[in-house]
């Protein structure tokens, strides 16, 4: 599809799915109380919705759905922004430079994906 030629380059496509893969092992390095796994699990559903709905956005059939799913993407990377966020003010992780790290690639993906999506409004 033209969306995925113009915009998913191989460094973006490895770095949506090790954005993924490193949410999944936070969250698995987590304490297993209550609220750690409550916030955790919601990083998890947001951090690996950026990838899948990309995906999704480049099959889209016109500029208008292409942009409508971006605009998700960017969605999703801000709020793992903000899970993140919580994650390590509340201390509900002691590897603070994995949240660091994750932290700083996701509003990389948030900044990226809104870039995107201003190209084709």
């Amino acid at each position: 599809m033209k969306f995925e030629q113009e915009n998913d380059k191989p460094d973006l496509k490895d770095r949506k799915k090790e954005f993924s893969i490193n949410a999944i092992h936070l969250f698995k390095s987590m304490s297993k109380d209550t609220i750690s796994q409550v916030v955790g699990k919601q990083l998890l559903r947001s951090a690996t919705s950026v990838g899948a709905n990309t995906r999704s956005a480049y099959r889209g059939r016109s500029s208008k759905e292409f942009v409508a799913k971006i605009g998700i993407v960017v969605e999703e990377a801000d709020e793992s922004c903000f899970w993140l966020e919580i994650i390590d003010e509340a201390s509900l992780s002691e590897n603070t430079m994995k949240v660091k790290e994750l932290l700083k690639e996701a509003n990389e993906l948030t900044a990226i994906f809104n870039s995107i999506r201003g190209k084709y409004k």
